[in-house]
C-alpha cells in the first residue's frame, strides 16, 4: 500500500503448518514459559476497515500456529490506525509505553510508517509492515527498526514493464498516470524500461477526479497494444475500460496494485499485487482454508501480515531457546538475522541491511470472463 488508498488487491509447508508446525521447523514446545506480546497497527475501523480485519484474522492465526508449534503463549495487542497517520502516531506511544510488546506488525500504509518510524526508531521496536510499499521508506535510513513482507513500488514498475515487454511484446504502450505520486513513481521507472526495450512510449496524465476518457481513448490506436493505469481508484479504471470497449478499442488494460478490487473487473485486464492468492497455491491450501474459515473471501492483504507475524513469533521463540529474556533489542537482533528456506509467499525470508525481503517480487494477476482475478504465475518451491 504505497499511500492512503482503498482495498485492493504465507505458504504452508505441508498441512501440518495449520496443526502448529512452523515455518521455520522448530521443533514443538521448544520455548516453553515464552510470555510476551506483539503489537498489530491496522485499520480496524473506518473506511477501509475491511483491510485491517483481514489483517487482524491472519495475525491471530499465525500466533494460534506459532503458539502451539514453539510452546510460546504469545498474545497480540490490537491498535485501530483508521489508516490516518495522527492516528498511527498515537496508538504507536501507546504500544511502545507497554513494557510487555517487544515486537510490532504493521502499520498498514506508507504514510503511517513515516509517521510512527521515528517513534520505533527512538524506542528500538522492531516493526514489520505487510502491504506498506513506498520504496524510500527502506531506501532513506530513516526507520533504522523497520521491516517489510513486500516488494517496494519501484520493484512493481520494473516487473510490469517486462512483463508486458515479454509476455504481451505490444509495440507501442499508452501509460497513464493519475497526478499523484504513488502513480508518478510506478510510471518513472516503467518508462526506461521500455525505452530500452525499443517500445515507444505515450505517456499522459489525468486527475483522479476525472470520469470522462474520451480524448484519451480516442489516442488509444494502433500500435498501441497496452494501456497501463497505475491507478488508485479502481473505478476510475473500471470506467476507462468501459469506455474503451464502447469504442470498439482493443487494447490490453494493466493495473498496478491500487485498482486491484471488486470495482474493477475488465476481462482480459492483467493487475499487480504484492501478495499472492494463496488458494492458488497446492501447497497453501490447508492455511487457506484455516484462513477463509476466519476471514471468508480474503484477498492479498492477509497472508503478508501472517509472514510478518510468523518473523516475529519466531524471533521471540528463538529468544527463548537461547536461554534469554526476550526484550525489544535482542528480538530486533534475531529479527535481522531472520533465515527461512520458504513462507507462505513460497519465497525465502531474509532480510537486507534496510529491512527489504531479499528476493521480493510483485505477484500477477488477469481477470477473466466472468470477472473473476486469477494468478498468472504460482511461486516454485
Amino acid at each position: 500500500m504505497g499511500s492512503t488508498k482503498g482495498p485492493v488487491f504465507l505458504v504452508a509447508l505441508t498441512s501440518a503448518l495449520v496443526l502448529g508446525v512452523a515455518l521455520a521447523g522448530v521443533s514443538s514446545h521448544a520455548a516453553a514459559g515464552c510470555v510476551d506480546a506483539i503489537g498489530i497497527e491496522a485499520p480496524l475501523s473506518g473506511p477501509v476497515a475491511d483491510i485491517g480485519r483481514e489483517q487482524l484474522a491472519f495475525a491471530k492465526l499465525a500466533v494460534q500456529n506459532d503458539n502451539a508449534a514453539n510452546g510460546t503463549d504469545i498474545s497480540l495487542v490490537e491498535g485501530d490506525t483508521q489508516l490516518d497517520v495522527t492516528q498511527a502516531a498515537t496508538v504507536t506511544q501507546q504500544i511502545i509505553s507497554n513494557p510487555r510488546i517487544v515486537g510490532v506488525v504493521g502499520p498498514a500504509a506508507s504514510p503511517e510508517v513515516k509517521a510512527v518510524g521515528p517513534l520505533f526508531g527512538r524506542a528500538g521496536l522492531a516493526f514489520i509492515t505487510g502491504s506498506a510499499t513506498n520504496t524510500a521508506l527502506t531506501t532513506s535510513g530513516k526507520y533504522p527498526t523497520f521491516f517489510r513482507m513486500v516488494a517496494r513500488d519501484n520493484l512493481e514498475g520494473f516487473q510490469d514493464a517486462h512483463y508486458v515487454i515479454n509476455r504481451l511484446k505490444p509495440k507501442a504502450v499508452m501509460i497513464i498516470d493519475d497526478e499523484e505520486v504513488y502513480s508518478t513513481r510506478l510510471v518513472s521507472a516503467m518508462i526506461p524500461a521500455f525505452k530500452r526495450a525499443g517500445i515507444a512510449v505515450d505517456h499522459e496524465s489525468v486527475s483522479q477526479r476525472q470520469t470522462n476518457f474520451a480524448r484519451l481513448v480516442r489516442k488509444v490506436m494502433p500500435p498501441i497494444g497496452v494501456v497501463l493505469l497505475p491507478w488508485q481508484v479502481a473505478a476510475n479504471a473500471e470506467q476507462f475500460g468501459r469506455q474503451l470497449a464502447r469504442a470498439h478499442r482493443k487494447a490490453v488494460l494493466f493495473g498496478t496494485d491500487g485498482i486491484q478490487s471488486s470495482a474493477f473487473t475488465i476481462p482480459g485486464s492483467y493487475v499487480s499485487a504484492f501478495g499472492p492468492d494463496i488458494r492458488a497455491i497446492p501447497a497453501d491450501r490447508q492455511i487457506a482454508a484455516a484462513a477463509a474459515r476466519k476471514f471468508p473471501n480474503f484477498g492479498t492483504f492477509g497472508p503478508p501480515v501472517y509472514a510478518a507475524t510468523h518473523v516475529v513469533d519466531d524471533a521471540i521463540a528463538s529468544v527463548c531457546r537461547s536461554g534469554e529474556t526476550p526484550s525489544r533489542g535482542n528480538v530486533l537482533t534475531a529479527i535481522k538475522a531472520t533465515k527461512e528456506a520458504t513462507s507462505i509467499f513460497g519465497l525465502p525470508v531474509r532480510f537486507d541491511a534496510h529491512g527489504d525481503l531479499i528476493a521480493a517480487k510483485w505477484f500477477l494477476f488477469k481477470i477473466d470472463r466472468a470477472g473473476k482475478y486469477r494468478m498468472v504465475t504460482t511461486p516454485k518451491r
